[in-house]
């Protein structure tokens, strides 16, 4: 592969901010990695766009995130979903912004009360939500929108439920969230004032967070955060600082990219009349139709990673401590991986993607993901055959996690 540098013929960091390319990032993104697949932007920053770089890097134990206390981070990173300081006035960073051991082990206790069996326990409890929103859907005058009447409230209520918030407490928690979830965003994307408005919710959503740990504690449920308090395992547990952090990541990653999923996924869909057509004629194409809309239009359109040592990337040094943001969504249409990538084909076989990530950080919450999104289409499909777009979908404006703000629809 070719290293080259940035020129002023490149695209920049600004155009991936520029709001004309909300609504579809990828001629920007294909431009990107036919003109610089790995670019140097300056001596410690590179934009990754190539899916086998971008997954080899995400495989790498090379590379990580950036220690809180390495100098060769300091200033250009922000720890991912701080939540909190400890007692030494240390941040407390949920295990997705840890690397090993600390993450191996918080990870592994996580994991306990959040298998697949667990998951796949809460399908008819899924299903259940998806109809009473549908038919409230379907009570509404049109246009109705997809994104406040299914694609949001769905998975809030099955993360809430998870978790054991209260229902009263659920659209507090949903803005939290939305403020939180810009801690996904590296620092020198974020736009003016983001990070204060970011750090006020993790003061109220941890002291929220806190409360309903002291009752979990007198009073244990049915419930994950119940079950959090409780892990443990050959005498290790969480303490309350990686329970609160391990909340606030379950909480975005709970709900955050399955509202984009749903969104993305139906609008891909519509625009796709064959495509539709061909999901409404075989529900068994759900589960790979699924993961094709995962690679078509990812919820997550970029990581970083930081070089903890000196490494390479397809034949280029990587000095430690640089910066690599890796442009997921520019991968995930790589057409040296992908046949047509640009097509969206539900009989894509096999549908590899990076929109979960991959290596020790691929996401612990991909199988609910999947599962409530499944679930959406096949309502979405069977009970609105004519289903179709009923006015111009409206884009978030956040870099990192692609969704839409309103798609609205006309059930028929």
């Amino acid at each position: 592969m070719t290293h080259v540098d940035a020129t002023a013929a490149l695209p920049s960091l600004q155009d991936l901010l520029d709001p004309r390319h909300q609504a579809d990032p990828y001629p920007l993104y294909s431009r990107w990695r036919t003109q610089a697949p790995l670019a140097r932007l300056d001596e410690q920053l590179f934009v990754l766009t190539r899916y086998e770089d971008c997954a080899a890097v995400l495989r790498d134990g090379r590379f990580g995130h950036a220690e809180t206390d390495d100098p060769r981070f300091a200033g250009r990173a922000r720890p991912a979903l701080e939540v909190l300081v400890d007692d030494d006035g240390r941040p407390v960073r949920g295990f997705l912004g840890l690397n090993p051991p600390s993450h191996t082990r918080l990870r592994s206790l996580v994991s306990q009360a959040f298998t697949r069996r667990r998951v796949e326990l809460l399908a008819p409890r899924i299903e259940e939500l998806t109809a009473e929103l549908f038919t409230a859907m379907e009570r509404a005058p049109e246009p109705v929108d997809l994104i406040e009447g299914l694609a949001t409230p769905l998975p809030v209520a099955v993360i809430s439920e998870l978790l054991g918030v209260p229902d009263a407490d659920r659209h507090r928690m949903l803005m939290w969230s939305h403020a939180v979830a810009r801690a996904l965003v590296p620092d020198f994307l974020l736009p003016p004032g983001a990070a204060e408005q970011e750090a006020q919710a993790r003061r109220e959503f941890t002291d929220y967070l806190r409360e309903l740990v002291v009752e979990r504690r007198r009073a244990p449920g049915d419930d994950l955060l119940s079950a959090l308090v409780g892990v443990h395992d050959g005498g290790d547990t969480l303490t309350e600082n990686e329970l609160l952090a391990t909340c606030t990541l379950l909480l975005i990653a709970g709900h955050e990219t399955t509202v984009n999923l749903i969104g993305n996924g139906t609008l891909a869909l519509l625009r796709h009349p064959d495509q539709l057509e061909r999901l409404r004629s075989d529900p068994d194409l759900t589960d790979n139709a699924v993961e094709e809309l995962l690679r078509y239009d990812s919820p997550v359109q970029l990581t970083v990673r930081f070089a903890l040592q000196d490494a390479e990337v397809a034949g280029v040094p990587v000095p430690a401590g640089s910066t690599l943001l890796l442009l997921v969504g520019a991968a995930n249409r790589d057409p040296a991986a992908y046949e047509h990538p640009e097509r969206l084909d539900l009989g894509r076989t096999p549908v590899r993607h990076l929109a979960f990530g991959q290596g020790i950080h691929f996401c612990l919450g991909a199988p609910l993901a999947r599962l409530e999104t499944r679930i959406a289409l096949r309502t979405l499909l069977q009970r609105a055959p004519q289903l179709r777009l009923a006015g111009e979908p409206e884009w978030k404006d956040h870099i990192t996690l692609r969704g839409l703000r309103r798609l609205p629809l006309s059930l028929g």
